[in-house]
């Protein structure tokens, strides 16, 4: 009997204990959209991906820069901080699939330590999930991210999704300090090495290089371009004028129903437009774009011929502040090591 009351207890004392708590690790909400990506603090974070379509995504490692970027259909959704592997434990350049994915992982390896919203790299143990984000590597080859934004990465990501690493000295300029419009190939990974318009060329279009799939598209106003892309491939770009341009980036979305005519482009039916909240401009989201507004961007006539008919509701147009030309002009960037700034 008594030996029967001492398993019972201990039966009771296992079932009733509470499992070690999972920390919770950065910023829970997004920065706004508009903050520049190398302004953001340790375990900040912005996303803007609250589509869901079936676009495909891709996602860029920078260990330069310790942040990753988030793209769907080939435009920027979310960038975060990071924290990849330290010396020693150095997470690898390269491109990855993502093998497999955990939302309540926990560590074989190390303690059991938790490694929640999990998205596996590869078999030996590196992957992407929320871990500590002290402001420089500090993993054992895994890519930490912040907890909210791991989540939502999780939550929007498939198997099979394209992840690169990349790091100075051993990827282009344009994979390793990323901008709007994605630098890679979402199928493989491969550099995309997409020229600029000639001199004098007013536009390009090739819908031939991507023959089906959604539409997203992102203007510069300092660079006074639009690019055009069908499922993450760019199958046109023409030069722009933008008047009194709005300051910061704006995201809009093609409307169910319903087509306008412009003044400007006389006779050519135009899609109407919706304003979708980005974090840092929630008050926008469902604004009707007025006539005036749209008069304000001048495109060649023939490139809106060319682009009209191929807009549905549910493609998107990113106008943005920020240049989509690749540079690492700026900020000096402290050299990261394996230690804390200062020790």
């Amino acid at each position: 009997m008594v030996r029967t009351l001492a398993v019972l207890a201990l039966l009771l004392s296992v079932s009733t204990t509470a499992p070690a708590a999972v920390p919770f690790w950065g910023a829970k909400t997004s920065s706004p959209a508009d903050l520049p990506p190398s302004q953001l603090k340790p375990g900040q974070w912005i996303w803007g991906g609250r589509d869901t379509s079936l676009a495909p995504m891709a996602v860029i490692v920078s260990l330069t820069e310790q942040r990753a970027y988030a793209y769907r259909n080939g435009i920027l959704i979310g960038v975060t901080t990071v924290s990849t592997g330290k010396k020693g434990h150095e997470t690898p350049t390269g491109v990855f699939t993502i093998l497999q994915k955990d939302k309540d992982h926990h560590s074989k390896t190390y303690d059991n330590a938790p490694m929640p919203y999990q998205q596996r790299l590869t078999w030996d143990g590196v992957a992407l999930h929320a871990g500590g984000l002290p402001g420089y590597p500090e993993s054992h080859g895994c890519v930490h991210m912040p907890t909210e934004f791991a989540r939502l990465l999780f939550e929007a990501t498939n198997m099979g999704m394209t992840v690169v690493v990349a790091k100075e000295g051993t990827a282009p300029v344009t994979v390793v300090h990323p901008t709007a419009v994605i630098p890679i190939d979402t199928r493989n990974g491969a550099d995309l090495t997409i020229a600029p318009l000639a001199d004098g060329q007013m536009f390009r279009w090739q819908p031939e290089l991507s023959t089906a799939g959604p539409l997203s598209m992102v203007l510069s106003v300092p660079d006074s371009v639009v690019i055009v892309l069908r499922n993450g491939v760019e199958i046109g770009r023409s030069r722009v004028q933008v008047k009194d341009p709005l300051v910061g980036t704006h995201a809009y979305i093609v409307a169910q129903g319903g087509t306008a005519e412009s003044p400007k482009l006389a006779g050519l039916p135009m899609p109407n437009w919706i304003t979708i909240g980005i974090p840092g401009h929630g008050d926008e989201a469902g604004r009707v774009v007025d006539q005036a507004l749209v008069d304000r961007v001048t495109v060649p006539r023939e490139f809106v011929e060319k682009l009209v008919p191929m807009l549905s509701p549910g493609s998107v147009l990113l106008a943005t502040d920020e240049s989509l030309e690749p540079s690492t002009t700026g900020p000096k960037v402290q050299v990261i090591d394996s230690n804390p700034p200062g020790v």
